[in-house]
């Protein structure tokens, strides 16, 4: 008889056995070429970051914010979609090829034995990672746990703090959301009091800043609640003054990190907070849904567990890292991420950052109609500025700039702001900038067809 030989015929006469050993062999041997050509990749990217660092450590950082070519380079380490401008990295920021090839080897590793590699092998990761995040946030690594966002971290403090009815909490109107309603709860449900600080932005000096953070404490003020760098503005606060002035009167203070840390050059201790908590995945540049929580190391007993724990009252940072099954992958590729970060430098980073954000600034504001909520000075701002326009809701020019140019910002409309938020990062070129500056003149000039 004929015997057809194809491939698919062949398969009818293969015993289970063999089809198992032929799909393990083929399986195996793609896998190792996938390796390969990931040792590959990261040995390029790796070799790219060298010749980055180089040319970076002899320059200073004014000269390198101007540096075109550098930065040039700097982003081709990013899978930049042609098809926008992103100009709302305070949301969230993407990460450099280095980082998404080592989260992406570890989620392969993961997938071939999850309960072996991610228990047995990553895991047992997390001790160097948090060694090498206290050499970036100058901290005792027992004083850091890694969890998931700056959300998670200050609600664990929030929640985790001693507090009872009549005591009161001295925080802002122009805090995160998340974290005002998680003060709201704890008012709501136990009968703390909230006690709001009202702050007219741009802040441009330090005093203006303490006097109003001290005229609202009062014998009753257990926490001062203060956010660093404000996420509706970019304003940055004079958080070791105020942390200063409020433990001079006996108060704890919890400091929110999520716009500072990796962004404005300075390690977590010179905030003066007793406790600290940030997103790893927006400045930092690591991956979704990193985080790290700070707690003074004589304060770490005096928080309670936001999860189950056997020691929920105990003296162990790690109490705070009871997260059950989380991803391992993403959370060892943080490593990465520091690296990048290195290879830029705290002070070149955050020059460069800052001559983003007046380069487009600068221009808008020549324009008529134009109000400034973000002061240009780099004491009190950095890559956040905030801009409105007379006769123009925020919503109503965020959404006419991705109408025109693909400009992808966010529209705020928040207590007395209102206007749009950019956010230029490390990868942004200027011609971009250049393209926000005509779209948001050619807007200006423009009849609102809502009013």
């Amino acid at each position: 008889s004929i015997i057809d030989h194809t491939p698919a015929a062949d398969s009818a006469y293969l015993s289970p056995m063999t089809h198992t050993r032929r799909h393990f062999i083929r399986n195996s041997a793609a896998l190792a070429a996938a390796f390969s050509l990931n040792k590959t990749l990261e040995a390029s990217l790796r070799e790219e970051r060298i010749t980055l660092a180089r040319a970076a450590a002899n320059a200073s950082p004014e000269a390198l914010s101007r540096d075109e070519d550098f930065w040039a380079q700097v982003r081709q380490q990013f899978t930049v979609n042609p098809g926008i401008i992103n100009l709302n990295n305070g949301g969230v920021c993407p990460q450099p090829k280095s980082v998404q090839e080592a989260h992406i080897r570890n989620y392969e590793f993961c997938n071939q034995g999850p309960s072996y590699w991610m228990w047995r092998i990553l895991d047992q990761g997390r001790e160097a990672l948090r060694q090498k995040l206290a050499r970036l946030a100058g901290c005792d690594p027992e004083e850091l746990a890694i969890n998931r966002n700056a959300t998670e971290g200050l609600n664990t403090v929030i929640f985790g703090l001693n507090l009872k009815a009549g005591d009161e909490v001295v925080l802002s109107r122009y805090d995160y959301p998340n974290m005002i309603n998680a003060w709201k709860q704890r008012e709501k449900r136990e009968g703390i009091k909230l006690v709001w600080v009202d702050l007219d932005l741009p802040i441009t000096r330090a005093s203006a800043a303490v006097e109003a953070y001290a005229a609202a404490i009062t014998e009753r003020t257990r926490v001062v609640h203060v956010t660093h760098v404000i996420n509706w503005t970019g304003q940055v606060m004079p958080a070791r003054a105020i942390a200063d002035m409020a433990h001079a009167r006996g108060c704890l203070v919890i400091v929110d990190g999520a716009h500072s840390f990796a962004h404005i050059a300075h390690q977590i201790p010179d905030t003066g907070a007793d406790f600290y908590a940030t997103s790893l995945h927006k400045w930092l540049l690591a991956p979704f849904g990193s985080g790290l929580l700070y707690i003074r190391k004589d304060k770490i007993q005096d928080v309670w567990a936001l999860l189950s724990n056997d020691k929920p009252d105990g003296d162990n940072i790690r109490k705070f890292e009871s997260l059950g099954t989380r991803s391992f992958a993403s959370e060892m590729a943080i490593s990465e991420a520091i690296d990048f970060h290195w290879m830029l430098g705290d002070e070149r980073k955050q020059a460069r950052l800052h001559y983003l954000k007046e380069y487009w600034t600068r221009e808008v504001a020549r324009l008529d109609g134009v109000r400034r909520y973000t002061s240009p000075d780099p004491a009190w701002s950095c890559a956040i500025a905030n801009v409105g326009l007379e006769g123009w809701k925020a919503t109503e020019i965020d959404a006419k700039l991705f109408e025109i140019s693909k400009i992808h910002v966010v529209g705020i409309e928040w207590e007395q702001v209102s206007g749009i938020r950019v956010t230029p990062n490390v990868y942004t070129a200027l011609k971009e900038l250049d393209v926000l500056v005509e779209s948001f003149a050619k807007i200006a000039r423009m009849e609102n067809p809502n009013r």
